[in-house]
């Protein structure tokens, strides 16, 4: 399998390869990889993986199931922490576990979750005063998790409880990184592994208390967790106890984090960019007159807070890089891959390609205007039958709560410089200080 191998990129070191600039520079990193081509190979150590970007590719390695699969040691490692829920499980366990999750998020429910997301926007807003600095990206994720365990599982989190999950998914989404490309992570005794380790009991036993409340409380209120406890699969059998907490895991992490990182993602880059946000107050301010909370039926009158959510989608898409492992030698871009191979699809480079999207560095919400989206390129939910099942939950709650915030705050970084991103399990902006300031 040396023949058509891709290029391999430049500046590895010696025994490291390119773990040091994974480590320090990632994104800066990745940015240099397109221009030797749209499948290029890096070593992580002895490893050696292939990473992804054109659309094609991209689209091979998603829908391609039986060449392609969730397997192999970073899953492993995901699903230490995950467990084996519908964001993580092998192709052959998804679709029995598709078909029990999917009536959670038909298009029916939506309305009902979105007073839930009005409701906790109004609460966490109330909060707020002016010139007092508020760290976005935290209370992003706030909200989201409130909204995603209330609607979710008809249940509310105490303020304790609430940053004890959070605290916990941070040190996760970093520590699983850090696995993903430094796998000896786990055999240093350092702080670092302990707190990872700690970190891991209390997300399970967060998970648990979520499980036992719901089963405490006894009543069927219609909330997905209920959906889950009564669905069978095609031959009658109910989840097992070990697959329900694997479930509600997922949906927790994919109803907070994800929505959260996309929401802070947007604050930022509309208080940077004053044309984008003189436009969104204008809307805003059309539909929300008195600056009342966002709700469900606003929604088709708010086109160009829908287009600020698109974009900082595509320019921080929060499942950055989307991995597979081939399940027998393939054929990819021209080049042989061999069986075993970890494949990278990274749709933070695809999402950024010229020939896709003109001046792509730039924060242009109008690019989506009249459904501007260039096919196989915008990718943010993933693709194919492992496409995010609560994509349309997620782009409901960031929009409702982008106006919100819009129509009582105009917000301003608390300190000069630009944001870092934060490259771990999903692509946050870190913490990132900002000063609100009342518009009414």
């Amino acid at each position: 399998m040396h023949a058509n191998r891709p290029a391999l990129a430049p500046g590895g070191l010696p025994l490291l390869g390119h773990l040091p600039a994974l480590l320090s520079r990632p994104l800066a990193f990745l940015d240099t990889l397109p221009a030797h081509g749209d499948l290029v190979r890096i070593r992580v150590g002895p490893r050696e993986m292939y990473v992804a970007s054109g659309p094609e590719a991209v689209r091979r390695v998603l829908t391609d199931r039986t060449g392609y699969d969730r397997t192999g040691p970073l899953y492993g490692k995901i699903r230490a922490f995950l467990g084996n829920g519908l964001a993580s499980c092998p192709h052959a366990d998804h679709p029995r576990l598709r078909r029990i999750v999917q009536p959670a998020f038909r298009p029916g429910l939506l309305p009902h979750y979105a007073g839930a997301m009005t409701a906790e926007t109004a609460a966490l807003l109330a909060g707020w005063r002016p010139g007092r600095a508020v760290d976005v990206t935290r209370e992003a994720f706030r909200l989201t998790t409130a909204v995603a365990v209330r609607t979710l599982f008809s249940a509310g989190l105490e303020p304790p409880a609430a940053e004890a999950l959070r605290a916990a998914l941070d040190v996760l989404l970093r520590g699983i990184y850090l696995r993903v490309v430094l796998p000896a992570a786990d055999l240093l005794p350092t702080p670092a592994r302990r707190n990872y380790r700690r970190a891991l009991a209390t997300w399970r036993s967060g998970v648990a208390a979520i499980i036992a409340d719901h089963r405490a409380r006894g009543i069927d209120r219609g909330d997905v967790l209920a959906l889950l406890l009564a669905a069978r699969d095609e031959h009658g059998r109910p989840l097992a106890e070990d697959e329900l907490a694997d479930q509600v895991a997922t949906l927790v992490l994919a109803g907070a984090e994800t929505t959260s990182s996309a929401l802070a993602w947007s604050l930022r880059l509309v208080a940077e960019h004053p044309e984008v946000e003189r436009k969104l107050h204008a809307e805003v301010d059309a539909v929300l007159p008195d600056g009342r909370p966002a709700e469900w039926s606003d929604l088709p009158r708010l086109p160009y807070a829908a287009r600020v959510i698109d974009e900082a989608l595509r320019l921080y898409p929060p499942a950055w890089a989307i991995s597979r492992t081939t399940t027998r030698p393939v054929e990819l871009d021209g080049a042989e891959l061999p069986a075993g191979a970890l494949v990278v699809c990274c749709l933070y480079l695809l999402q950024r390609r010229p020939e896709l999207f003109p001046r792509p560095q730039e924060f242009d919400p109008d690019r989506f205007a009249d459904g501007g989206m260039p096919r196989g390129g915008y990718l943010p939910f993933g693709f194919g039958a492992t496409k995010c099942l609560g994509d349309r939950f997620g782009l409901a709650e960031a929009v409702l709560a982008l106006a919100t915030v819009a129509a009582r705050w105009r917000l301003r970084p608390a300190a000069p410089g630009p944001v870092r991103p934060v490259p771990r399990l999903v692509l946050s902006p870190g913490p990132q200080p900002m000063l609100p300031r009342a518009r009414r």
